[in-house]
């Protein structure tokens, strides 16, 4: 059976539009660190990819009884924006994608676990709200943030999109899922800083994403 055509495309933000990843992860385990909880890199990637900052808390409270107040998250904030002005860059060939999709008339959003300020610092400071404003969305938005499918569902229903005509752009295990949660077809992407490794590899493949790329220009032959 033919597959219907596309008519939106979701982009997740961190490690799809902007390579902030490991930006992210250097920050916050440095603030782990300062607050007494040693983890490493790979704890992260591992535990909180593709989350939502009121998840790592929740972890954080429940594996290390790591007090998170006002406070730690406001430092963890301001280091990471600092961060992001600092050394953020989009995507290689993000351009050429969203270019790519507008000639092809097919729609597109942002559907991110971050909260909206910071989608909109890591869009601003790279160039390209412009291109996504005002169909951004946050995990903020609804009540459960991925692995649960809730927003990818509100983003297509705003945007008045048919999930099953909906491609998922993702990087992480828990985007995946939520895409697959979703009903919508979803793409793997391992063209970041961060996603480039064997491990990270098996961990997409063990999930079966409908491909796997690393060239974002290449984006809309996947859609």
């Amino acid at each position: 059976m033919q597959r219907p055509a596309p008519q939106l495309v979701i982009f997740d933000c961190d490690g799809v539009l902007v390579d902030s990843e490991t930006i992210s992860v250097e920050v916050l385990v440095a603030a782990f660190r300062k607050a007494g909880v040693v983890i490493d890199e790979a704890y992260v990637y591992e535990n909180f990819l593709g989350r939502s900052m009121a998840k790592v808390v929740e972890t954080a409270r429940a594996n290390f009884a790591l007090s998170i107040d006002d406070d730690f998250l406001k430092a963890l904030r301001n280091d990471l924006f600092r961060r992001f002005r600092q050394d953020l860059k989009a995507i290689d060939g993000l351009a050429t994608a969203l270019d790519a999709l507008e000639a092809a008339g097919i729609a597109r959003c942002v559907a991110s676990s971050s909260n909206p300020e910071r989608i909109a610092l890591s869009l601003s400071v790279t160039g390209f709200l412009h291109r996504f404003e005002p169909h951004i969305f946050s995990a903020t938005m609804v009540r459960n943030g991925k692995p649960a499918p809730d927003l990818f569902l509100h983003a297509a229903a705003k945007m008045g999109a048919d999930p099953a005509r909906c491609t998922v752009v993702e990087d992480s295990p828990a985007g995946i899922m939520a895409a697959r949660a979703a009903g919508m077809r979803v793409l793997a992407f391992c063209g970041a800083s961060h996603a480039r490794t064997a491990s990270h590899h098996r961990a997409i493949d063990a999930l079966a994403p409908d491909a796997r790329f690393d060239a974002m220009g290449d984006l809309l032959q996947f859609v």
